[in-house]
């Protein structure tokens, strides 16, 4: 029976951080006397980082002479207040009992720079640790390219083919097929209407984290 090592996208896919990412955008809207945004409007956009946060906040790009300024108070904010409503998705503690359960080693790529991944995950404790973060800056490239994804094997010693990498973003599925891995959809993580996750070519989607189990058990 082949055994996979499983890597997850962070935010989406293992942690709920929208809530906390909200909370920093609409903080910033505020202060620049701008209305707040619902968590429902924040949430599909919650995966893209500062880019795609201000963007839904204040329609503007990252070459917008603003954007560096206000990119840093709402890094600010989120810094101050990055796990003050970050939960586990449902069924990601029973995932990760399995896993270790049966030996199934498994690590976390994520494009959020290490200073904020670091203290992220020392405030949300799984129940068992990683055998490996990657974050947004531990290469010179991040997602899409799969650069963290090579490197992740690098320190699992394990090859692409033998990994599994889940995430709920295009880049994510992308970033997994040019590396060679198998990938899997977060269907339950942060997925906008627009989305087409169907034309990402994963091999696969799950609706909750407890699937991916039932995954394992039909590729081993």
């Amino acid at each position: 029976m082949k055994k996979y090592t499983l890597l997850f996208d962070l935010d989406g896919t293992l942690l709920d951080t929208a809530p906390d990412l909200a909370y920093a955008l609409n903080s910033v809207l505020i202060a620049h006397q701008r209305a707040p945004l619902p968590l429902a409007t924040i949430r599909p956009i919650a995966s893209h980082g500062s880019k795609g946060l201000l963007k839904i906040g204040f329609n503007l790009d990252d070459q917008d002479p603003q954007f560096e300024r206000l990119k840093q108070q709402l890094l600010a904010v989120y810094s101050d207040n990055i796990a003050k409503n970050t939960r586990l998705f449902i069924g990601i503690t029973e995932l990760i009992t399995y896993l270790a359960n049966n030996d199934i080693r498994w690590g976390i790529v994520t494009n959020k720079p290490g200073w904020l991944t670091e203290p992220l995950l020392e405030e949300v404790r799984f129940p068992h640790p990683p055998h490996c973060i990657v974050s947004g800056d531990t290469v010179a490239r991040a997602k899409p390219y799969p650069d963290p994804l090579l490197h992740a094997c690098r320190i699992l010693g394990c090859p692409p083919t033998d990994c599994i990498y889940i995430g709920d973003a295009q880049r994510d599925i992308q970033a997994g097929k040019a590396a060679g891995m198998k990938t899997l959809i977060a269907s339950y993580g942060y997925i906008a209407a627009d989305d087409k996750p169907m034309e990402w070519l994963a091999d696969g989607a799950v609706n909750s984290p407890l699937e991916i189990i039932d995954w394992l058990k039909r590729i081993a």
